[in-house]
C-alpha cells in the first residue's frame, strides 16, 4: 500500500480493474438496468402470445371440403370409394359435402356455388366418373387434381383395391442431411452472435458519452493510463452483457421447458453443443470487445449523442456488411473466402463461431482467439492515443486537472489497497 501511495499511480491492468468495477457496480445496481433486461423480454412475450393466438385461429379455422353435384348413383359411389381410400391417402383425400343430386341431363352452375359459399366449399366436382369437373382455386384444383382421380377411379371399379404396406426404415442422417442440418445450425449461432453484439455493444457509447460530458473522462485520463480507462469500461461492459445475456438465456429456457415440442429443432455441431456454447460466449466477448473498442473511440470524440449516432451509423452498416461476408464465407467452407473471414478481425468471431458447427477442429479456434486479442489490445491503444491528441486539448485547465487527478488517485489508490 505503501508504495502505491508514494508513486501515486497505478498499473494499467490494476487501473483497469479498478475502472470495470466502479463502472459494473455502479450500472448493475441502478434502476435503468432493470428496464434494459425487460426491453428484450418484451417483443418475446408478444411474439409467443401471436403464435399462440395464431394457432388458435388456425386450428379453428374449418378444413376446406370438396363440394359434389353429381347423379345420385354417383354420388354414392364416391362416398363408397372415398371410406376406403382414406385410410391409404390420409389428410391428401379431401373431405365431401354433396351440393345436389342431379337428375340426368340436369345442369349445374359451378361457378355460382364457390360464389354462394355454401359451407366450406373450396371446389366443387360435377361431371361423370367417367369425365369429372373440378371447378376451383388454380392451386387448389392443382394439388386435389391426382386424389380425385384416384377416387374417381376407384369409384367406377366398384371393388376395393387393396394397397400394399410400405415399410419405412428411418436412417438417423446422411451426409448431405448432415452437412445441410450443420450449415443450418452455424447460420443460426452466427445470426444470435450479431443480434447479440449489435444490440449490446452500443452501451459503450451512451456511458462514455455521458461521462464526457460531465469531465469525468478527462479526469479519469489525467490520473491513470488512458488505456486503463479504455479496457476497464470495456469489460465492465462486457460483464455487465454477461449478466443480461444470462438473464435472458434463462428465460429461453423457461419457454423451451414449458414449449419445446413447438420450437424448431437444430443438428448437433461438429464439436458437440456443450463446447458450441462455450466457444459462443467466447466468441461473443471478442467481437464485443472488438466493436465496442471502437464505439470506445468514437464515444471519446463525440460531443453529444446526436453525434454519436452520426458518427456510428457508418460503422453499424460497415458492421452489417461483415456479418454478410461471414455469412458468405460459411457457405464455401476450405476456400479462400472463409480464409479472409476468418482472418479480417471483425468477421473472425462469426466465421469462427460458424466453424466450429461444421468442423471439429479446435486448434484454429485457439489460434482465432489468440489473434482477436491481439487486435482488441490495438485497437484500445488506437483509441486511447486519438483521446489524447484529439480531446485532452479541450480538457479544463491544467492546475485544475492536476488537483482532481491527485485527489481521485488517492482515492482509487485506497480503493485498489482495500480490494487487495
Amino acid at each position: 500500500m505503501s508504495e502505491h501511495v508514494r508513486t501515486g499511480r497505478l498499473s494499467v491492468l490494476a487501473a483497469a480493474w479498478v475502472v470495470a468495477r466502479r463502472d459494473f457496480t455502479a450500472i448493475l445496481f441502478s434502476r435503468s438496468f432493470f428496464f434494459f433486461l425487460l426491453g428484450p423480454l418484451f417483443p418475446v412475450v408478444v411474439a409467443t402470445l401471436a403464435g399462440s393466438v395464431g394457432a388458435r385461429v388456425q386450428a379453428s379455422a374449418e378444413q376446406p371440403v370438396l363440394g359434389v353435384a353429381m347423379s345420385a348413383a354417383d354420388i354414392g359411389a364416391l362416398t363408397a370409394a372415398r371410406a376406403r381410400l382414406a385410410p391409404a391417402l390420409g389428410d391428401a383425400m379431401p373431405d365431401l359435402i354433396v351440393l345436389q343430386a342431379l337428375a340426368p341431363d340436369q345442369a349445374f352452375d359451378a361457378r355460382a356455388a364457390l360464389v354462394a359459399r355454401k359451407g366450406n366449399v373450396a371446389a366443387v366436382l360435377t361431371g361423370t366418373l367417367a369425365e369429372p369437373v373440378l371447378t376451383g382455386p388454380d392451386g387448389l384444383i392443382g394439388n386435389w387434381r391426382g386424389p380425385v382421380s384416384m377416387l374417381a377411379a376407384q369409384a367406377r371399379s366398384g371393388q376395393a383395391i387393396a394397397y400394399p404396406q410400405i415399410a419405412l426404415k428411418p436412417v438417423t442422417n446422411s451426409s448431405a442431411s448432415e452437412r445441410r442440418g450443420r450449415l443450418t445450425t452455424a447460420q443460426s449461432a452466427q445470426m444470435m452472435l450479431f443480434l447479440l453484439t449489435m444490440m449490446l455493444a452500443g452501451m459503450v457509447l451512451s456511458n462514455l458519452v455521458e461521462e464526457k460530458g460531465n469531465k469525468i473522462i478527462e479526469v479519469l485520463a489525467a490520473a491513470i493510463p488512458m488505456d486503463a480507462v479504455f479496457l476497464g469500461k470495456l469489460f465492465a461492459m462486457l460483464g455487465v452483457s454477461l449478466v443480461g445475456i444470462a438473464t435472458w438465456a434463462a428465460a429461453a429456457l423457461a419457454v423451451i421447458y414449458l414449449g419445446g415440442s413447438a420450437l424448431p429443432h437444430l443438428a448437433e455441431p461438429a464439436v458437440g453443443w456443450p463446447l458450441l456454447v462455450a466457444l459462443g460466449v467466447v466468441y461473443f466477448a471478442m467481437a464485443y470487445l472488438l466493436l465496442g473498442s471502437v464505439f470506445l473511440s468514437i464515444g471519446s470524440m463525440a460531443t453529444t449523442v446526436r453525434e454519436v449516432q452520426t458518427l456510428s451509423m457508418p460503422v453499424t452498416m460497415l458492421q452489417l456488411m461483415v456479418f454478410f461476408f461471414a455469412s458468405f464465407a460459411m457457405t464455401q467452407p476450405g476456400s479462400m473466402v472463409e480464409t479472409a473471414a476468418m482472418v479480417f478481425p471483425f468477421s473472425s468471431p462469426f466465421a469462427m463461431l460458424a466453424r466450429a458447427a461444421q468442423d471439429p477442429a479446435l486448434t484454429p479456434h485457439l489460434i482465432a482467439i489468440g489473434w482477436q486479442v491481439a487486435w482488441v489490445m490495438l485497437l484500445v491503444r488506437i483509441g486511447a492515443r486519438l483521446f489524447r491528441s484529439r480531446v485532452m486539448k479541450s480538457g479544463p485547465a491544467r492546475g485544475l486537472k492536476r488537483r482532481s487527478a491527485k485527489r481521485w488517485s488517492r482515492g482509487v489508490t485506497v480503493d485498489a489497497a482495500g480490494a487487495n
